[in-house]
């Protein structure tokens, strides 16, 4: 098994840091391989920034994504440079309020979500900040790449001190969207 995940937006997003917690949920948490890169322009707010994490049961010799198995598209600008990259049949998670052009031609190839991921967390925690933790939870409960209970070890263990509560209030938000998801229900 190696699934390849890719997480695309702008600096200021955390996308980083999912990919960051996502690799450590698998490693840490669950005895997986895995690698996390990254990469980033030189701005350290609104450049372009993409972070990939490979996750295997095996060792992984390339660290890389090269298909990924999994999009997370949190920008327009990402949205247009890794669409096209994802494995058929693959899954595409989309922030809703930020993409406004879509490929709807080039999505028939994916399984694609499309929600305002940043208002709802806005919404559900006070605060837009918590979007990356509630779009992991949601493709964590989608997917099942790796537990509940090991991505939200990692998020505690990755998160600065103080803002436990409203992080696991975010992912849990992201499950809840991700049980509605699998339900056919969004």
């Amino acid at each position: 098994m190696r699934k390849e995940v890719l997480i695309g937006g702008f600096g200021g997003q955390g996308v980083i840091l999912s990919s960051v917690i996502l690799g450590r949920a698998a490693a840490v948490y669950e005895g997986l391989y895995s690698v996390q890169t990254q990469s980033y322009g030189p701005e350290s707010r609104g450049g372009a920034s993409k972070a990939e994490v490979i996750i295997s049961d095996d060792l992984i010799d390339y660290p890389k994504a090269l298909n990924p198995d999994y999009a997370i598209l949190l920008s327009q600008q990402a949205y247009e440079k890794y669409l096209s990259l994802v494995k058929e049949g693959g899954i595409v998670i989309v922030e809703k309020d930020l993409i406004p052009n879509r490929n709807e031609e080039l999505e028939k190839n994916f399984k694609v979500y499309v929600l305002p991921f940043t208002k709802l967390a806005e919404e559900s925690t006070g605060l837009s900040l918590t979007m990356n933790i509630l779009t992991l939870g949601f493709l964590v409960r989608l997917t099942g790449i790796v537990s509940e209970e090991a991505i939200e070890k990692a998020v505690l263990d990755s998160i600065p001190k103080g803002t436990e509560h409203l992080n696991l209030k975010a992912l849990k938000k992201g499950f809840e969207l991700g049980e509605k998801a699998l339900k056919g229900e969004l």
